[in-house]
């Protein structure tokens, strides 16, 4: 007896998905259980565990899921932020705060441009680098390089900048809380510092609740206003690629985009019951690191070293400049 059509489909697709699928969500594994004993960013240990399983990229049986992994399940992660993140957090901060960081994601991604540009980069990378310091780090450098044209050089280019963010952001950590006592900043100001200006959302937790619970409240908002971000400046960028050679009957704005919209408004709106709301913040983890760790596997060291010390002064320079951009503003506008 014949079996029926859409299970014989079912199986070749799971035959063909699912050992490279099971490759990275087993290098997130470890990445996780590395990071909750050692204390290390999961990001940075899924890409090191991932980068030392690289010879799986040359398995014929893995790369349609590691494929998969680094693309579909990387959408679906970034869909599944806005489940983090409410319209009342945002409004919460005040207009004059909004205004603030809001407009130093775009001038972050500005400078990119221009000291990519300067330094003999392409304006794409300096979309990618800008991006992820200005906005959310290892996630923002994921999502925005999902809609950036592909070239040979596009994996190597966002791999090292996961690596970048991630480190600078964990000395972001420990370096501006210090900052900030120097400095004398209130409770509002120093979450709106560190929410501001620390790249990914573990280390701004880390740094505002190591202050006090106050700075820790205002600088996760802060954080997540800042990933919101993602929304607008990935849309913007779809329509500027598309405009430069995307067919004319496709979507303008990536659907992982649209639900992340919506997880937004019915986080905002409709809050799913506590159990439900936590197993989509952790799934979005868990596809996150995944799709990390099968960018890992994807890359070899040695076009990784390639990339040369131009990257890390460009990444270096707008970490500093979105630091001084957040602290010069809230003296300037008496914020906080």
């Amino acid at each position: 007896m014949r079996l029926p059509i859409a299970y014989r489909f079912s199986r070749k697709t799971v035959h063909r998905y699912f050992p490279g699928i099971l490759v990275c969500f087993t290098v997130a594994a470890a990445a996780r259980f590395l990071s909750d004993h050692y204390g290390a960013p999961q990001m940075l240990f899924a890409l090191l565990l991932g980068l030392a399983f690289h010879f799986l990229a040359e398995e014929r049986a893995c790369i349609p899921g590691i494929e998969l992994t680094a693309k579909k399940i990387l959408q679906i992660g970034v869909a599944l932020l806005g489940m983090r993140i409410t319209v009342d957090q945002v409004v919460g901060l005040g207009l004059d705060s909004v205004a603030l960081v809001g407009a130093g994601v775009i001038a972050t991604i500005l400078v990119g441009i221009v000291m990519a540009r300067m330094l003999g980069r392409t304006a794409v990378f300096g979309m990618l680098t800008g991006g992820a310091v200005g906005i959310c780090g290892a996630s923002a450098a994921l999502a925005i390089s999902a809609v950036l044209p592909r070239n040979s050089n596009a994996e190597r280019n966002t791999i090292f900048t996961v690596i970048a963010v991630t480190t600078l952001s964990t000395i972001s950590m420990i370096a501006y809380p210090i900052i900030a006592t120097w400095l004398g900043m209130n409770d509002h100001t120093a979450g709106l510092f560190l929410g501001g200006s620390i790249h990914d959302v573990a280390q701004v937790i880390g740094a505002g609740y190591g202050l006090s619970p106050e700075v820790g409240d205002i600088s996760t908002v802060t954080k997540l206003f800042r990933v919101a971000m993602l929304v607008p400046v990935v849309f913007t960028l779809s329509l500027l690629f598309r405009n430069r050679g995307g067919k004319a009957g496709k979507i303008p704005v990536p659907f992982f985009v649209l639900f992340f919209c919506l997880f937004v408004a019915i986080n905002s709106y409709a809050p799913l019951p506590e159990p439900l709301h936590e197993a989509t913040v952790n799934a979005s983890r868990w596809c996150l690191v995944a799709a990390i760790g099968a960018l890992g596997v994807k890359t070899s060291l040695k076009s990784l070293a390639q990339v040369g010390t131009i990257p890390i002064v460009m990444m270096v320079s707008q970490t500093a400049f979105l630091a001084m951009w957040i602290i010069g503003g809230t003296w300037i506008l008496g914020v906080g």
